[in-house]
Formats: C-alpha cells, sequence, structure tokens
C-alpha cells in the first residue's frame, strides 16, 4: 500500500515523547523494557509446542488457579526487564501472592509501579488461543528513595498514567 508505513513500538514511544518537552524519559525507558519482555514472551509462547514449557508448573496463583509454566516464565520474564529499567518499584502480579518490591538504589528512586497479569489466557494456550499481557502503571504515592507499599497500588483507576 502506498504511503504506509510500520512504525516499531521504540519508534512510536520516542515520537510520543517528543511531544512532552518536559519529560525525563524515564516512562519511555519503563515501556521499553515492557516491550522488550513482551517479544521474548511472544518467543516463548511461539515455540511453546516445541520446547517443555506448556502444562502445569505446580504451583497456585492468587485467583487459584493451577500456574501454567508459561505463566512462570512470563512472569519472571517481565520482573526482570521491569526491574532492570530502574524505573519501576514495585510489581503486582496476579502470578505472585504479595507485592514485588525492589531494592537497589536505582528502583527505589524508581517513580512507577505496575500492576499486572504477564500472560492473560495460558489456560487456553494448548488450543491454540490468543493470550496477551494485561497491565496497569501508576505514579507511585510512596516518598522516593524508599520502598514501594500496599497505598501505591490501591489508587483509583482515574490516577493511572498507562494500560
Amino acid at each position: 500500500m502506498k504511503g504506509y508505513t510500520i512504525k516499531t513500538l521504540t519508534q512510536f514511544i520516542i515520537d510520543r515523547q517528543s511531544d512532552f518537552p518536559y519529560a525525563t524519559g524515564e516512562f519511555s525507558r519503563l515501556l521499553y523494557h515492557m516491550g522488550i519482555a513482551a517479544k521474548v514472551v511472544n518467543k516463548k509462547v511461539n515455540k511453546a509446542g516445541l520446547v517443555d514449557i506448556l502444562g502445569l508448573a505446580g504451583d497456585v496463583n492468587v485467583q487459584g488457579e493451577e500456574q501454567k509454566k508459561l505463566d512462570v516464565f512470563a512472569n519472571w520474564r517481565f520482573i526482570q526487564s521491569i526491574k532492570s529499567s530502574g524505573q519501576c518499584c514495585g510489581i503486582a502480579s496476579e502470578e505472585d501472592q504479595e507485592i514485588i518490591t525492589f531494592d537497589d538504589d536505582l528502583a527505589l528512586d524508581g517513580n512507577y509501579i505496575i500492576c499486572m497479569d504477564p500472560l492473560d489466557g495460558s489456560s487456553n494456550i494448548d488450543v491454540n488461543v490468543s493470550v496477551g499481557t494485561i497491565f496497569s502503571i501508576y505514579r507511585r504515592i510512596s516518598p522516593r528513595g524508599t520502598k514501594a507499599v500496599l497505598e501505591d497500588f490501591l489508587q483509583e483507576g482515574t490516577k493511572q498514567v498507562a494500560a
């Protein structure tokens, strides 16, 4: 098609950041790292039938559902990628009973918290139904330089920064 171009997530983030002259790049960095995690999880999902990643992991999530191996992998991958961004001080994941807080100096200064289901629909993965990631990003309300607290995650939906 004439005039049609494909824009990557990274290009989109950079373009949108330029719309905000006061932007520091913190939020853009966080979104970039989430995009990396999504690509890694997508690759693993695409080859799930070829490697030992299907089936149950043996644990139960906060909803009382048996965790799949892909759930555990996606959760781990997103947590590691988000933590390495240095912009997030805590995560609430469907796969974990408690909130996850980070202790390193960079993350303690992070301005955001994330609530997520790293691999929604994973119970249908064996029958080739679509899966995806659900997330919600908020600015922390606890002081920067401290660990995230439960109140950071219990904010009104109107305070959501992105989803």
